[in-house]
């Protein structure tokens, strides 16, 4: 007897999509087709379309965005033009690139419940299933916590467990792991696989991070800049066609010395390393730290909410020309640490300095002038009309003195974004915003938090030129990250916290090399103190001599 091929879940033919108020489209002529229980990844740079192309999938482009929307996309055989995101929730789960968009109630078990509440899931089964992905995404301890004392990636594994808890037929996630620690990471990816492969869920997850996602990957579809055509395939197949400086550490490397086939994972990769005759060399020496006075001091401070202690008897400091990145798991208190220099947390014990001055004496706004910060949220500094006149504001309340607000603009790849809506710039684009309105202020201090979120690798990379040459200029930047490759190749010192207390601190090549968690992709595939694609093709040349 023949079987029949079952429709796709998913079918997209033709579809195009422009948003209001905007001259070109974001999707032209996207045809689109995905199966029921394959697990995909849509790759491309910031601003190619993806989170477009995801928010297609349950209705709220067009019903929500507005604009003008063209051709035909089917799910699970409904027409989204006809059923709205009311209608497709039943059968569409979403988690949004910024976790804080969707969660609706103060504590985290009645954020899970809420959407099967509205859904009208009977109260047994909704118990049943909250204590389900409370222990699938390991929350379980986080489920009487006021959603606002959550850390950014506590809010994010929250959100993926609510968007869960519908039991959807389809998961469509955006950037599901950008704040979420090595630990956090692996646990919701791990839970995903799980449900893909033991009931047929089917994933589409939008991600710049490929190298915790690919190995799981039934297809990825690379979506280039500038409505180009997008390449779609295997991951092995679609990572050797798409650009090179988009792709992982691993496959980088892979390409740049001609390994065959691309391994997907470091148990791949080390076999290529096995297999291969060509040895590299020692790895360079250290960057050397600047030496000078501290600009800022955290000395034996503890800041908490309520009674909970973030930090307790914390020391550190940082000096002109410094880039130090805090890491840790999350929770650990690195955005704590951020935001008790920039003065919006009062130490219970201890004292902060940052510019010479005592932070229990500085007013804020007056802080604002010497010290920058990036939240995690960066759509919380935006409010102006247009971006232009986001960064005339900083220039304004700094009286003028700062950067040149064009070159700014133009140093972050935000020439063409200057007259748009900060709100209507992709998750990426608004990172950049965030940062270059705090740029052109010309800081001393500069305070990222999560500032790779929703960027692209060449976009990271840019980046990583930016912060080198501010700390040339002799600034000093305190970054909490979990981008361990962009800690490989800007940082001049690791801090790793836990518990609210330092952990370890010292250079990059000290603290992440044999880490468990920690490591960069190029670390765990050489070991010893190799921590980048450069480490090893210069080793390798150095070797050859």
């Amino acid at each position: 007897m023949s079987l029949l091929a079952p429709p796709p879940q998913v079918r997209f033919e033709a579809v195009s999509y422009r948003y209001p108020q905007q001259a070109e489209p974001t999707l032209q002529g996207v045809d689109w087709r995905v199966e029921e229980g394959e697990f995909v990844v849509v790759a491309g740079p910031s601003g190619s379309g993806k989170s477009t192309l995801l928010r297609c999938l349950n209705g709220l482009v067009p019903h929500f965005s507005g604009g003008r929307f063209g051709g035909t996309a089917l799910v699970a055989g409904r027409d989204t033009r006809r059923n709205g995101p009311r209608s497709l929730s039943r059968l569409v789960g979403f988690v949004f690139q910024d976790p804080e968009a969707q969660l609706v109630t103060s504590r985290v078990e009645d954020e899970l419940a809420f959407g099967m509440e509205q859904l009208g899931v009977a109260p047994l089964t909704m118990r049943k299933r909250v204590e389900e992905v409370l222990d699938l995404l390991g929350i379980a301890a986080l489920r009487g916590r006021d959603v606002a004392t959550l850390s950014g990636g506590e809010r994010q594994r929250v959100a993926v467990a609510a968007a869960l808890s519908l039991q959807p037929s389809i998961l469509a996630l955006d950037e599901p792991t950008s704040q979420l620690d090595p630990w956090g990471a692996e646990d919701v990816l791990s839970a995903l696989t799980r449900l893909n492969e033991d009931l047929g869920l089917t994933v589409v997850l939008a991600e710049h991070r490929l190298e915790r996602v690919v190995a799981h990957a039934d297809r990825l579809r690379f979506l280039p800049a500038g409505n180009g055509a997008a390449v779609e395939g295997r991951p092995r197949e679609t990572l050797a066609a798409m650009d090179v400086a988009l792709t992982p550490p691993l496959i980088r490397l892979a390409r740049r010395i001609g390994w065959q086939p691309l391994p997907l994972t470091i148990k791949e990769g080390r076999a290529c390393v096995r297999l291969d005759p060509r040895h590299p060399a020692s790895p360079p020496t250290d960057r050397l730290s600047p030496v000078g006075r501290p600009v800022v001091v955290v000395q034996d401070v503890t800041v908490g909410y309520g009674s909970r202690a973030v930090l307790e008897h914390l020391n550190l400091d940082a000096g002109p020309g410094e880039l130090v990145a805090l890491m840790g798991r999350n929770g650990s208190g690195k955005t704590t640490v951020l935001r008790s220099v920039m003065g919006l947390h009062r130490p219970k014990t201890g004292v902060i300095t940052a510019c010479g001055r005592d932070l229990s004496r500085v007013d804020t706004a007056e802080l604002a002038r010497d010290v920058g910060y990036v939240p995690q949220q960066p759509g919380t500094l935006l409010f102006a009309e247009t971006l232009r006149e986001e960064l005339a504001f900083t220039l304004k309340h700094h009286g003028g003195r700062g950067k040149d607000l064009e070159t700014v603009l133009a140093l972050l790849g935000l020439a063409d974004a200057a007259e748009r809506h900060p709100r209507d710039l992709s998750g990426g684009e608004r990172e950049r915003a965030a940062l270059a309105a705090v740029l052109v202020g010309a800081p001393r201090v500069l305070l990222l938090d999560e500032p790779t979120r929703g960027m692209d690798a060449a976009r990271k990379a840019a980046l990583g030129t930016i912060l080198h040459d501010l700390c040339a200029e002799g600034a000093t930047v305190l970054m909490a990250t979990h981008d361990v490759e962009l800690v490989a190749a800007v940082a001049t010192r690791v801090v790793l916290l836990g518990d609210g207390r330092v952990v370890a601190d010292g250079s990059p090549r000290e603290v992440l090399s044999g880490s468990l968690t920690f490591a960069t992709q190029i670390n765990k595939l050489y070991g010893g103190q190799w921590l980048t694609v450069e480490d090893v093709v210069t080793g390798l040349e150095r070797g050859n001599d």
